[in-house]
């Protein structure tokens, strides 16, 4: 699946705050996700990202 910056994704676990959705803000060997409840910003590589990612909404 291809992602690009601004799309919405739903993961496995959910973040402290209680959400599960996460926003791309950027992509490349390193994604950056912007939680969507509480604005926490998460950098992880492209393989544990793939991995974590269940859907795209």
């Amino acid at each position: 699946m291809e992602y690009n910056i601004g799309d919405i994704v739903k993961t496995k676990k959910k973040h402290p705050c209680g959400s599960y959705t996460w926003e791309i803000i950027g992509v490349g060997v390193i994604f950056k996700l912007k939680c969507t409840n509480c604005s926490h910003i998460l950098v992880i590589d492209r393989q544990k990202a793939k991995k974590i990612i269940t859907k795209k909404i």
